[in-house]
């Protein structure tokens, strides 16, 4: 965390022991071995805010309507008109869902999905002794699962516990607002024997208040922001996780650029609301994440880290088939995907670390039969959208920035544009026939970019359909997969006959599924695309075969690893709204060369022109022993420019590779590389690495285009 903060130019240091013991001197240090000190950190009187922004906005003509139930909305042709509320409606074009643990049920009134819920909020509030001083830097003692602050001469010790409770609105009453809950001192007190352990002069403090309060926690712990897809004029910010106050400044200003621009800004896709699909919103699935979610809190974020409850929700046809064999599945948007798979199918828990993690070995194992035979992967959770109608190909070249009026039987991978020329979606896009085609984005965004699409039809006969669940995609990659398929199948699988990005219907292992030349991972490979319930049959058969061309079952964990090697781009990760294909060093997929328009076109001819300030580049380190997890600041001559947004161990190459942006300081980027050292700061310690601006492995794709032998 410190090193994150240090890329972003926020001051933070290491401290001993003496200097905790000088910032507080009531505090038990005998314990320590050290702490974390951000001399910036500060807090506000969160009424006293409210009270200024109020005073603020009544001065710009905003009228504030207190004491006033919402019982209801209008709706006309699908966008907001009015809210309706106990004393008359309010007539609208849009509303903007502030409503704190209420915020579910209301949206439940639009017909509209807010995935989050309540649980107590716990702070103990002291009366005044000896050893406060004003202005003491917020303690976070993690390890016991609280926070510490001078309040009034007293102390606030606030509490994320590990067995937190939920809120039953049905139990509160309906004029429930600003309100505290019961005092519950059983429950607070394992945090107060932490809490005395560390400010021993807690034992003799008297007890002002245990405060009890509803906080708001949601799927994945982050905000829910933005415009709901199901009714236009429905914003939202709520969900804040207990960090309402803090992120109020910068959300409140990008929410209102959201209402009146319909754009941001700003790369919000990690709290975009629209990351969520229907199905994960039910009370029993939002209620114990949002248990979990606070109990977790505090905790340590090793990798490989997942959620324990709300889970199995999304299931691929070869979900079962894939546990057997070991499978150990993480959560992606609600699907249950294979991390990786244990040897043997055995069934142990993860032990997490931030070094050498326990499943090194059998993620290598999967990594080297992509390259060196045949690995097979469970797709599925691809989000799938059907475009058709007779301006399909029209709509397309207008909303993507590659050439999309191609061939049926061809694939164009694009980015999906917004006006300042940055990625709002990275799309692999299959032409089916002359009105038809199949849109294939990540697992997260299978409501945004349906959203998205359906936004920018102007008139254009154009109908998209989410086929996502009917469809599973079965990959097949490496040196061997030619070989392997061509044992299931009669279909002409050479060079010549099934080039790269290429597609087409293949009869296969008895059943029919639309085989694409494409590949994730930079060696060459099909996805098969095959219907949900012939998937295991073909998936059975293929497996059948794979002993004799060396294949085995892969899963994220490799995927990550391999096309990070090769330097292929993550959306959400690598790629967003912020980054254009000039920053990400992809401008030959756009069709700048045409005379065609499309969205974004104009910001990336200013970029093409003038250039750009940063730029993706890979980057190793070169000491093999060192773990790197994404986000590790970038260093050149000395000095931070930049930082990793993803990052996996390179088996084929031995060490870890990541992939990052550097800010060039008008220079361009080749003489950075070739004049510059490079490190990689991991956990305030840095490390030598070697930059490039191509991918470490197979930089020209030869393996990936051709059908190698190994």
């Amino acid at each position: 965390q410190a090193s994150l903060a240090r890329a972003f130019g926020i001051e933070v240091e290491e401290v001993d022991v003496a200097e905790i013991s000088r910032l507080w001197p009531i505090a038990r240090t005998d314990d320590l071995l050290g702490g974390i000190y951000s001399p910036s950190d500060g807090r506000v009187t969160a009424s006293d805010v409210c009270a200024a922004l109020i005073k603020g906005a009544k001065a710009g003509g905003v009228r504030v309507f207190e004491d006033t139930p919402v019982n209801g909305f209008s709706i006309t042709n699908n966008r907001i008109s009015a809210v309706n509320t106990a004393v008359g409606k309010i007539q609208c074009e849009s509303v903007a869902l502030c409503g704190g643990l209420w915020s579910r049920a209301i949206a439940r009134m639009a017909g509209v999905s807010a995935p989050l819920h309540a649980c107590e909020h716990y702070a103990l509030i002291t009366k005044p002794f000896e050893g406060i001083y004003t202005g003491m830097p917020v303690l976070g003692a993690h390890d016991g699962h609280m926070y510490i602050r001078d309040e009034g001469q007293g102390l606030l010790v606030g509490a994320f516990e590990p067995n937190a409770q939920p809120i039953d609105l049905s139990e509160l009453p309906k004029n429930f607002s600003f309100d505290l809950l019961a005092e519950k001192w059983d429950h607070f007190e394992p945090v107060m024997h932490s809490a005395l352990h560390r400010i021993p002069a807690l034992e003799k403090a008297e007890v002002r208040m245990l405060l009890n309060g509803p906080e708001s926690f949601t799927l994945d712990g982050a905000f829910l922001m933005g415009e709901a897809a199901e009714l236009k004029g429905f914003f939202m910010c709520c969900g804040m996780n207990s960090m309402g106050v803090a992120s109020s400044g910068g959300a409140g200003k990008a929410l209102a650029d959201w209402i009146v621009d319909g754009d941001p800004g700003i790369d919000l896709s990690a709290v975009d609301v629209r990351r969520f699909t229907r199905v994960r919103d039910s009370l029993e699935a939002v209620r114990e994440r949002a248990v979990e979610n606070l109990s977790k809190h505090y905790a340590i974020g090793y990798p490989g880290t997942e959620f324990e409850s709300a889970r199995d929700l999304r299931l691929s046809p070869l979900h079962e088939r894939l546990v057997s064999f070991g499978a150990v599945c993480g959560d992606r948007a609600g699907w249950e995907r294979p991390s990786w798979f244990q040897p043997g199918g055995a069934k142990a828990k993860p032990q997490l670390c931030f070094g050498r993690p326990h499943w090194f070995k059998s993620v290598a194992r999967e990594h080297q039969a992509a390259r060196q035979s045949v690995a097979i992967f469970d797709q599925s959770s691809f989000s799938k959208l059907l475009l058709q109608g007779r301006d399909v190909a029209i709509f397309l070249e207008k909303n993507c920035a590659g050439l999309m009026d191609v061939e049926p039987g061809r694939i164009v991978y694009t980015p999906i544009l917004n006006e300042r020329g940055g990625y709002e979606s990275d799309v692999v896009v299959m032409r089916l026939r002359e009105d038809a085609y199949l849109l294939i984005t990540g697992s997260a965004q299978q409501v945004r970019d349906a959203d998205l699409l359906r936004r920018r039809i102007c008139g254009e006969f154009v109908t998209i359909t989410d086929v996502t669940s009917a469809y599973a995609v079965i990959g097949i990659m490496g040196p061997n997969a030619k070989a392997l398929l061509s044992r299931l199948t009669q279909d002409d699988l050479s060079a010549s006959s099934f080039c790269y990005l290429s597609h087409r219907e293949i009869e296969v292992a008895g059943t029919v599924a639309r085989a694409a030349r494409i590949s994730y991972v930079g060696e060459s490979g099909w996805e098969l695309y095959v219907p949900s319930e012939a998937a295991r049959g073909l998936y059975d058969r293929i497996l059948e075969m794979s002993d004799e061309y060396g294949g085995i079952n892969a899963g994220s964990f490799a995927m990550a690893g391999l096309r990070i090697e090769k330097g292929y781009c993550s959306w959400g990760h690598d790629i967003g709204p912020d980054d254009t294909p000039f920053h990400a060093g992809q401008g030959f997929v756009t069709k700048l060369e045409s005379n065609i328009d499309f969205v974004g076109r104009e910001a990336l001819d200013t970029q093409q022109k003038f250039g750009v300030d940063r730029r993706k580049i890979s980057i190793s380190v070169d000491d093999p022993d060192v773990f790197l997890g994404g986000n590790e600041p970038i260093i050149c001559n000395g000095e931070i420019v930049g930082h990793t947004t993803s990052a996996a161990y390179g088996y084929t190459i031995g060490r870890s590779v990541a992939i990052g942006y550097i800010k060039l300081n008008g220079r361009k980027v080749r003489d950075v590389l070739n004049s510059a050292s490079f490190e990689v700061e991991v956990a305030l310690e840095r490390h030598p690495a070697t930059a490039s601006l191509r991918g470490f492995y197979d930089p020209s794709g030869h393996r990936l285009r051709a059908l190698v032998t190994p």
